[in-house]
């Protein structure tokens, strides 16, 4: 029996079936896993290229990254010296002081840090190896001083008066230690992979560090050295598990030291309740004005130096909780502007990180960053009520001398290692060089002419 033509041949007809049923249909539940890992490689895809043109491929060395980290630090430092005058020129007029005299200081110490900033960044860094023991030596012993012929402020201890000018030992120990974790790390090298070498002798010395910083009474400090202790021995490759131990550690420490003061507990519970300790003192006066300060400058601001919370209000508005008065004066426009130049700054930086093959230059540059970006971090989130108050500046913007010159020497020596990156044509030239020595390579030769004579 012949077949009708309009009956399908079943060889013809099989594929066609295959590819259907293989079809998913649509609305069900393999069209949206489809759906959604094409959206997933599509999010991969622009991750990764990101990522390339933020790194760099090693072929466009134009010194793109050198300038951003510089121009990003420079525009910090200039909006901190006008903010630090404008937050600092009520008190000190009400005080019957000149009301440029903060501003001018802070602009001196600015000056002398873009030197030394400058200096650093034309020098090669495995030249600071040998700064690294005396450097902790000095650190340690300074620290000790305070506490003997220091001045206390606010209840803490960390000053040093140098002739009228105080000098905070604390800040210059976290570039410090920085320097001298990153030298000690990668000369244990490969043997970081057993415990006894991740901790010995670079866990008892951060011990040191942070136990002298708290005699003084400054736990905001401290926990920024722990965290610079931390992201050293993270680069540098530590096991993952010992992280874990340390911060359970850390924890316990820090409850132990919150329920032992009852300074602490204050600043904890009112930041936690939004009303008074016990005692009837309001610890959490300050930072209450400062989100009055953040929500009535608007998108715009109030306008430069027209702040009110300054008046008193916010006490010492121009130190840790300058970026309130930055809301207030400048608005929302002016705080993302901060925000954005800090995102600049770590990019930056990391793109910096990532290109580092030595351990001691990966180590140095990622505890910098991540020392700067952090305590940025932790101020904006006080000021912000994300979290208690805790003394900690915002880096390059606080008043302070002592953090401003540490930031920028820190980075100097960011800016040397983004200065190798590019290319040798347009390199700044270097003011001092490490070589390191070569046996001659004639010495041979005429011994060997000499046999053949």
């Amino acid at each position: 029996m012949v077949s009708t033509p309009t009956r399908p041949q079943p060889a013809k007809q099989q594929p066609v079936k295959q590819q259907q049923a293989g079809k998913p249909r649509p609305g069900s539940s393999a069209t949206a896993g489809a759906r959604q890992s094409t959206a997933t490689a599509r999010l991969r895809t622009v991750y990764r290229r990101f990522w390339s043109a933020l790194e760099g491929t090693g072929t466009s060395r134009n010194g793109s990254t050198y300038y951003l980290i510089l121009g990003s630090t420079l525009a910090l430092t200039a909006i901190g010296i006008m903010m630090v005058l404008s937050a600092s020129s009520v008190e000190s007029i009400a005080a019957g002081k000149s009301p440029y005299g903060d501003a001018l200081k802070q602009g001196m110490f600015a000056a002398i840090g873009i030197f030394t900033m400058f200096v650093l960044s034309r020098i090669n860094v495995t030249w600071l190896k040998r700064l690294a023991w005396p450097a902790i030596g000095a650190a340690v012993v300074l620290l000790a001083l305070v506490q003997v012929v220091g001045d206390e402020v606010n209840g803490n201890k960390n000053w040093i008066d140098l002739g009228g000018i105080t000098f905070q030992p604390s800040e210059a120990s976290k570039l410090a230690l920085a320097l001298w974790m990153a030298t000690v790390l990668a000369m244990k090298g490969k043997l970081l992979s057993r415990a006894v070498h991740v901790f010995v002798p670079a866990v008892p010395m951060a011990i040191i560090i942070v136990g002298l910083v708290l005699v003084g009474n400054d736990l905001g400090t401290a926990m920024i050295i722990m965290m610079i202790t931390a992201v050293a021995l993270f680069f540098a490759g530590a096991p993952l598990y010992l992280f874990g131990i340390a911060g359970l550690a850390a924890a316990a420490g820090t409850a132990v030291m919150a329920v032992t003061s009852s300074n602490r507990m204050c600043r904890i519970t009112s930041w936690w309740t939004g009303e008074s300790c016990a005692n009837g003192i309001d610890a959490n006066y300050q930072a209450t004005n400062g989100l009055y300060g953040l929500a009535s400058g608007g998108w715009f601001g109030v306008g430069l130096g027209q702040s009110r919370q300054k008046y008193s209000w916010i006490p010492e508005a121009h130190n840790d909780f300058i970026f309130a008065i930055i809301g207030e004066e400048l608005g929302l426009v002016g705080t993302v502007v901060v925000l954005i130049l800090f995102a600049i700054l770590g990019a930056a930086i990391y793109r910096v990180v990532v290109a580092q093959e030595g351990m001691f230059h990966r180590v140095l540059a990622g505890t910098i960053m991540v020392w700067l970006l952090g305590q940025a971090t932790v101020n904006m989130s006080v000021v912000t009520g994300l979290m208690p108050v805790i003394g900690v500046p915002l880096p390059f913007i606080s008043y302070g001398g002592s953090a401003l010159l540490m930031s920028l020497c820190a980075i100097g020596v960011v800016l040397s290692l983004a200065r190798e990156q590019m290319a040798p044509a347009i390199r700044p030239k270097r003011m001092l060089k490490f070589k390191a020595k070569q046996a001659p390579a004639t010495t041979p030769k005429k011994k060997t002419a000499r046999k053949r004579a």
